[in-house]
């Protein structure tokens, strides 16, 4: 019996428990282990609450962990405080760890530090109800957001503080967030690229719901567009960037709306220094923006012209980025672990039985989908490893092994409980399912599953 270790149950993690379930190994089992109580990782608490279509992927990922050879161990923390990587390394003939890119990158500009300024990374951890999530103070105050960034969650972000609470209220939002986004005085968002049109990373088929939402105008300066080279003749941009052009040139050409709401699509502008508010010096109040324009290489330039553009929030979206793992090699210039074909290498030699999939070995690159290759590769080059990795004896029961060392697994009839708790709290609100949205709820549910 081959005993494989996967820590972390975010598509990545699933993929792979997939993989060596289908690899054709005659006997294998599989431990999914996961620092929180509830399974899915980025699809629980990354996609918008609004994008339900995406979000009943949990469907599939269930599939996966509901197999007879897989088995959920959630509350299990690796690394520091936790399950040492060497102990685990003990416990499983292999290891293959998929645990994301776990922090955000900042802007690196002045002020970034000022009180209103978070990374989008916080805002999307917060409507989602990840039990990490400590404010809810995003919005108060706030008239005018800025978000930095022109890939899909800027987008997402930029739609949530535009959502009505009778658009958000069918969602899984946690109650105090759905109050807080009724209650938002935000009327103004911009959201910024340093590059052009042609360049943003949004796909269409987000950038097209900011044109649906109710009650909310889309503006889009023509004269700003016009600063792309690709911009006049958008025939040689590959075919999704020319549907973005021709989605941002319908919305430059369209009349101005009288709407309660107004998205502003910016470019062409990249952050110096976010602004203190005059009447309060520790909350921001405006970000300082210089011009840029192409430097025929791909890139831009700055020109030396200024813009400040007022706002009481800020979000940056600029991008994801992994974080060491106490016990892995880290390369940190990529915020990767160095591997070969999956298999962790440590001073450049390959590692027996440790192995990396998702963003943490090829980077925060590609969508849900792109998980799958990346973890079937890994997967590829661990069942070529098993005769060899079989040939060490394991002493001890991992679960045992697990508790002993101060772990209190969550098994999955734990992740069922809490998922008919959020049903019953949803219910008693007038709702559908509602997240719980701490720690405390979420392991007080986990607990009620002995009694059942």
């Amino acid at each position: 019996m081959l005993y494989v270790a996967v820590v972390g149950s975010g598509p990545s993690g699933v993929y792979t428990a997939q993989s060596l379930v289908q690899s054709g190994l005659s006997e294998v089992r599989v431990d999914v282990l996961d620092r929180l109580p509830c399974p899915y990782g980025l699809v629980r608490y990354g996609v918008a609450p609004d994008h339900e279509k995406i979000k009943s992927l949990q469907n599939n990922l269930r599939a996966v962990l509901e197999d007879e050879r897989v088995r959920f161990l959630g509350g299990v923390q690796v690394g520091p405080g936790g399950v040492p990587v060497t102990r685990l390394r003990e416990l499983y003939h292999a290891v293959v760890y998929c645990v994301g890119a776990a922090t955000d990158r900042h802007l690196g500009v002045p002020g970034e530090e000022l009180s209103g300024s978070w990374s989008a990374t916080e805002f999307v951890s917060w409507y989602s109800a990840h039990p990490d999530s400590a404010t809810d103070g995003f919005v108060l105050g706030a008239r005018s957001a800025v978000v930095v960034g022109v890939g899909n969650v800027a987008v997402d972000v930029t739609r949530m503080l535009a959502r009505g609470a009778s658009e958000l209220s069918p969602t899984d939002v946690p109650q105090a967030a759905l109050s807080a986004l009724a209650a938002s005085k935000v009327t103004e968002i911009s959201m910024i690229g340093r590059r052009g049109p042609s360049q943003a990373r949004f796909t269409t088929k987000e950038l097209r719901e900011l044109g649906s939402l109710p009650d909310t105008e889309v503006v889009v300066d023509p004269e700003e567009l016009a600063l792309d080279p690709q911009y006049a003749d958008p025939s040689d941009l590959p075919p999704a960037q020319r549907r973005n052009v021709e989605v941002l040139r319908g919305w430059a050409a369209a009349p101005a709306q009288d709407r309660a709401r107004r998205i502003r699509l910016r470019f062409f502008l990249r952050p110096v220094e976010l602004l203190p508010d005059e009447g309060d010096g520790t909350r921001v109040g405006a970000v300082r923006f210089e011009r840029t324009a192409p430097d025929g290489h791909g890139g831009v330039t700055g020109t030396g012209r200024y813009e400040d553009i007022e706002a009481q929030l800020v979000l940056r979206s600029v991008g994801y980025r992994g974080v060491p793992l106490e016990g892995l090699p880290f390369d940190t210039d990529h915020g990767t672990v160095p591997h070969r074909a999956g298999r962790v290498l440590r001073d450049g030699v390959v590692a027996p039985g440790e192995y990396v999939a998702g963003w943490i070995k090829r980077g925060p690159t590609g969508v849900i989908g792109t998980n799958r290759p990346c973890a079937k590769e890994t997967v590829t080059s661990l069942v070529e490893d098993a005769p060899e990795l079989m040939r060490r004896e394991l002493a001890e029961d991992p679960l045992a092994a697990l508790r002993a060392a101060g772990a209190t697994p969550v098994p999955w009839a734990g992740w069922e409980a809490i998922e008919r708790a959020e049903a019953e709290l949803g219910a008693s609100l007038g709702r559908g399912v509602v997240k719980l949205p701490d720690w405390t709820s979420l392991l007080a549910a986990a607990r009620t599953a002995t009694s059942r």
